[in-house]
């Protein structure tokens, strides 16, 4: 750690380097060496890397939470110490402008996407914490029988955990709204925020020249950036199907979702949220809903 700040310090004093750093921090590093990091590193990162104490010391013996936990706590009091003091003082020196961030190991010990989702809102309540990484485990080798024996990386799960945390930073989501005890792990076929609205059939269909902003945010298709758009479009005229369209709404799946005056297709309570969940899962499905329920639930 002492080495890792002396490189950085003297990048930014002796060779006057004015771009990003982001520096890891050490496990256990002390609040005084935290501190000046914090004068020239941009972001500041502790991993976290095994979500569950226990699994933790499995793996990693001379490791605990508390280790981690330190270096990140003095991260965050000097990220609102430096804020208070430019409140007050124009010239105060900036601490870590880019805040911190953290990162996991995923499939590498038995934690579910509920313990996982859970840290990592947990971590994001406070103001410094930028970014949670997940980061899906690679299996190296074959005699620490400690480790999974698996073929590849869990880069679907992977994928579906940076969704969902897309959700709880940018869509209102909390974390056990995505995953709960009768939900523990994220559907690998479809997307966090589909498998949660074919759980909550009751919140659909969406009107989506009625409803506020929130609501609208969480039908699947419609991003944060079509959100605003529709919601400021709809002072000055009625939204339809082609205007949908223009703001780059993916219709394959709002269409069950949502209502606006003309749409021809069925929604998910129409239909029902096991038959939705198959049209949308089958590729590349080109026929109209009410002609494929024939072929998913045969007469």
């Amino acid at each position: 750690m002492e080495k890792m700040v002396r490189i950085i310090k003297n990048l930014r004093t002796i060779h006057r380097y004015n771009g990003y750093i982001h520096m890891k921090s050490i496990p256990g590093a002390s609040r005084e060496l935290v501190n000046e990091a914090e004068m020239y590193a941009d972001r500041l990162s502790v991993n976290i890397e095994i979500p569950r104490e226990g699994n933790l010391r499995l793996l990693a013996p001379e490791k605990n939470h508390e280790s981690v936990f330190m270096p990140m706590k003095y991260i965050h009091q000097g990220v609102l110490t430096s804020k208070k003091d430019r409140r007050k003082f124009r010239h105060a020196p900036r601490f870590v402008p880019a805040g911190q961030s953290t990162q996991m190991i995923i499939g590498a010990t038995n934690e579910n996407d509920k313990d996982i989702l859970t840290l990592s809102s947990a971590l994001y309540k406070r103001e410094s914490m930028r970014r949670v990484y997940y980061s899906g485990y690679i299996p190296v080798n074959s005699y620490d029988n400690r480790l999974p024996v698996i073929d590849r990386a869990p880069l679907v799960r992977e994928n579906r955990l940076y969704q969902a945390d897309w959700l709880m930073r940018f869509y209102g989501f909390r974390a056990n709204e995505i995953v709960d005890d009768s939900y523990p792990n994220l559907d690998l076929e479809i997307d966090p925020k589909l498998a949660w609205a074919l759980r909550h059939p009751e919140a659909f269909p969406v009107d989506l020249n009625k409803a506020d902003y929130q609501l609208i945010l969480r039908v699947p298709g419609i991003g944060v950036k079509s959100t605003k758009l529709i919601v400021t479009s709809r002072r000055y005229g009625r939204i339809t199907v082609p205007v949908l369209k223009k703001m780059g709404v993916v219709l394959k799946k709002a269409q069950y979702f949502i209502t606006c005056g003309e749409l021809p297709f069925l929604t998910v309570n129409e239909l029902n949220p096991e038959v939705v969940r198959n049209l949308l899962v089958r590729k590349n499905p080109k026929k109209d809903p009410r002609t494929q329920l024939s072929l998913i639930f045969p007469e």
